[in-house]
């Protein structure tokens, strides 16, 4: 007798921060036919993305004030577990990334492939044509180069905001430890490394115009310094040279509800 599995649980969570004018053309892309529940979490904006969100119907969590990027990544990943997701996949509501390319970023999660999947800018194609800064763009591959080299992988892109995981990772990873700022992605990562999950990527193409959001030179060159950090406190942790909480993993820690 053949069993027949249902299909997993797929939900989009957007990590929000005056996204008004870009939300609703992000949202209007999404496969409906694949995602299941579309969470958006605020994190203090001042601008119309609350009403715009509730003129889509979205599941809404707010934050009272702007905590940072990697705390309302927490919160995302934390409700959308706590919504039964079997994976989770977050698009950025500023419509920088293809939102219609949800089926390919999980679909390795999905066929057993790969437990996080990230959508690279650089895998083909040239972000630099696609209007990517050049100091960004040699930015991206030098650290990249060097996440490579730490963490024995071979990936074309780690800087980016469109990923996937599956469920597993987020209740095993200590997320909840990690960075309020932009760094969490690259902290995610590396404790997605240490746990050895598998990380593959699809290559997506990006969008650079005034409504997306991009980081300033000096941010940029603050968020390299904080990553360089990120792989030192790695090394030390994987060679016992010195334990970090942040790589305990929290295997359990979530429950599915009925």
């Amino acid at each position: 007798m053949s069993v027949t599995r249902s299909a997993p649980k797929v939900v989009v969570v957007m990590p929000a921060y005056n996204a008004g004018r870009t939300l609703r053309l992000t949202y209007e892309e999404l496969p409906k036919d694949t995602v299941n529940l579309v969470i958006l979490v605020d994190d203090g904006s001042t601008d119309a993305t609350l009403d715009v969100a509730r003129q889509l119907g979205l599941e809404i969590f707010v934050h009272n004030r702007n905590y940072g990027y990697g705390a309302n990544q927490k919160t995302c990943y934390a409700e959308a577990l706590r919504a039964g997701a079997d994976v989770v996949v977050m698009v950025h509501p500023d419509y920088q990334y293809d939102p219609r390319l949800v089926p390919q970023i999980i679909e390795p999660i999905v066929s057993g492939q790969a437990d996080v999947v990230l959508g690279s800018r650089l895998k083909e194609g040239s972000a630099l044509a696609q209007g990517m800064p050049w100091w960004k763009y040699f930015a991206n591959r030098f650290l990249t180069g060097l996440e490579n080299r730490v963490f024995s992988l071979s990936l074309s892109e780690y800087h980016t905001g469109y990923r996937a995981f599956r469920r597993e990772v987020l209740e095993t990873v200590n997320f909840p430890a990690n960075s309020d700022g932009f760094v969490f992605d690259q902290e995610i990562v590396a404790q997605a490394v240490a746990a050895r999950f598998r990380i593959a990527e699809i290559a997506v193409p990006t969008r650079y115009f005034p409504e997306a959001s991009s980081a300033s030179f000096v941010a940029s060159a603050g968020y390299g310094l904080r990553i360089l950090s990120v792989l030192f406190w790695f090394t030390l942790n994987q060679r016992g040279l010195r334990r970090s909480r942040r790589f305990d993993s929290l295997r359990a820690r979530y429950t599915r509800l009925p």
